[in-house]
């Protein structure tokens, strides 16, 4: 796999909620630490996502807004 994104996090499928369109796909990057995306069922069901399986989270935007507590 090659992309011209830098931030490619790799973790587990922890969950998996499918809707009617949309399916919910949570990606542990490690032990409390997830990502969250929400894709197309029909997106999820051609990735053949498993919950226990390989995921990778690909995060390519234009900006990333960063904050930090006073």
């Amino acid at each position: 796999m090659k992309l011209s994104a830098r931030n490619v996090l790799k973790g587990t499928v922890k969950a998996i909620t499918h809707g009617m369109v949309d399916s919910e796909v949570v990606i542990e990057l490690s032990p409390g630490v997830e990502v969250v995306s929400i894709i197309t069922k029909t997106s999820a069901e051609s990735l053949g996502l498993k919950v226990g399986g390989t995921a990778y989270a690909i995060v390519k935007a234009p900006n990333v807004i960063v904050a930090v507590d006073d």
